[in-house]
């Protein structure tokens, strides 16, 4: 009884001196373990990094397009609020307008202001301008989403590695103890903690930012379908 006792106290006593911490999991580790904890770590921070960009250029995406409405629907002429956005804006709304403005004066200074393929022709360009925009705004979106449905496979991976090393540590030691055991399950599981630390956020994260893309999207279609309705009454008005 007294030996189980003491080897329990010796067991314990060498568990405590095993450095759990997150670093010392970290230098601990396999070379491979090491590798998937860098790779889902530095995925984690480009995730951060995509997430915060994201919600920061959708707020000011917004808010531009609240100024151009504005601008749009205050009574004033198209003519002038083209000149003053210019040719080639970088808010997407107004982009849309430019492009649709650009292909209506062509088509009005070559005289055929009138044809019946003018509407069609500003509404192909004002899609394509949208879907580019849209495009624009959406890169690297796809890299939340790959990040959500692999990482926790890749932190698998590490935690079955620090499983198989505890294995290897048991058959060469021929001892099951705690002692021997721990630091693989710990690597084991960090890895498994660091795969969700990365995968949950990305996942969150490109459900919100899709659905506010979806709505800023419908935003662009719904201007669009406006401003060829102006153009529709004002080619029949001129006719």
């Amino acid at each position: 009884m007294e030996g189980n006792a003491v080897d329990a106290v010796t067991v314990a006593g060498a568990v405590m001196d095993q450095d759990f911490s997150i670093l010392g999991l970290f230098w601990k580790a396999d070379f491979i373990v090491k590798a998937v904890m860098i790779i889902l770590i530095g995925a984690s921070i480009w995730c951060w990094a995509i997430i915060i960009d994201k919600i920061m250029r959708l707020r000011r995406l917004n808010f531009a397009a609240d100024e151009f409405e504005d601008s749009f629907w205050s009574g004033g002429s198209l003519d002038t609020l083209y000149d003053r956005v210019g040719a080639s804006p970088r808010e997407p709304m107004a982009a849309i307008f430019a492009a649709a403005m650009r292909e209506w004066r062509r088509t009005s200074e070559k005289g055929h202001a009138h044809g019946s393929s003018l509407m069609e022709r500003i509404e192909r360009v004002m899609d394509v301008t949208a879907n580019r925009e849209i495009e624009r705004v959406e890169r690297q979106l796809t890299i939340l989403a790959s990040t959500g449905s692999t990482a926790p496979f890749i932190g698998l991976f590490g935690t079955v590695w620090g499983i198989m090393n505890s294995f290897q540590a048991i058959a060469v030691t021929k001892n099951t103890s705690l002692a021997v055991v721990a630091p693989g399950i710990a690597e084991a599981l960090f890895a498994t903690a660091l795969g969700l630390l990365a995968a949950i956020p990305a996942v969150i994260a490109y459900n919100k930012i899709s659905k506010d893309m979806d709505r800023y999207a419908d935003r662009l279609d719904a201007f669009s379908n406006e401003f060829s309705a102006i153009v529709s009454r004002q080619l029949e008005g001129d006719s």
